[in-house]
């Protein structure tokens, strides 16, 4: 068995459970990598909702989908994540196969713009009321910094009580990395 990094095994679980045609959500889309990777998995009869409340980051993230073709299959709102469950159509509700968050700031970005624990959670709460049976959020949690403990923290406190009749919930770190490595929290619903 080969150990995958964070970012690879994120991937790994998004490609499990997300297939052509499917509905998705990047909630962080920063440089729009995952939002690419997301839309090149659903392909042309599948979408993407992506959210930023940078435009630096829907630029770049419309810049990168253009270049590779996939602009078409994607929405990218300039509006925070919690927002998610007004902006998604309702004929998509109850039908997202899977969803990704990048927890921290735009990497090359303003490292005082970072994402808040009472948005993240109300995000989380409101995709997962939209994810279909076997769906899956993928957060990765970057702490390195002051406002990224507190959101790890409350991610923690939160997904720990979430019913395991609900869904099932991982966590995927190093724990023998110095400097506060990223981690995976990844929750599936039942």
């Amino acid at each position: 068995m080969k150990v995958l990094g964070i970012l690879p095994f994120a991937r790994k679980l998004l490609s499990e459970a997300v297939s052509t045609g499917d509905i998705t959500i990047d909630g962080t889309v920063g440089n729009g990598h995952d939002t690419l990777f997301l839309a090149e998995l659903v392909g042309d009869s599948g979408h993407v909702y992506g959210f930023d409340i940078q435009e630096d980051a829907i630029n770049k993230t419309r810049d990168r989908l253009l270049k590779n073709e996939c602009l078409t299959q994607t929405t990218l709102s300039q509006i925070g994540h919690e927002n998610a469950l007004q902006t998604i159509p309702e004929k998509h509700h109850g039908k997202v196969a899977g969803c990704i968050f990048n927890l921290g700031y735009l990497p090359g970005g303003d490292k005082t713009i970072v994402t808040k624990p009472n948005t993240t959670l109300k995000a989380i709460t409101d995709v997962f009321s939209m994810l279909k049976k076997e769906g899956i959020i993928v957060l990765v949690i970057y702490h390195g910094h002051e406002e990224g403990k507190n959101e790890k923290d409350e991610l923690l406190k939160f997904v720990e009580n979430i019913d395991q009749k609900e869904a099932h919930v991982l966590t995927y770190q190093f724990i023998n990395q110095k400097n506060d490595p990223p981690f995976i929290i990844a929750i599936e619903k039942r």
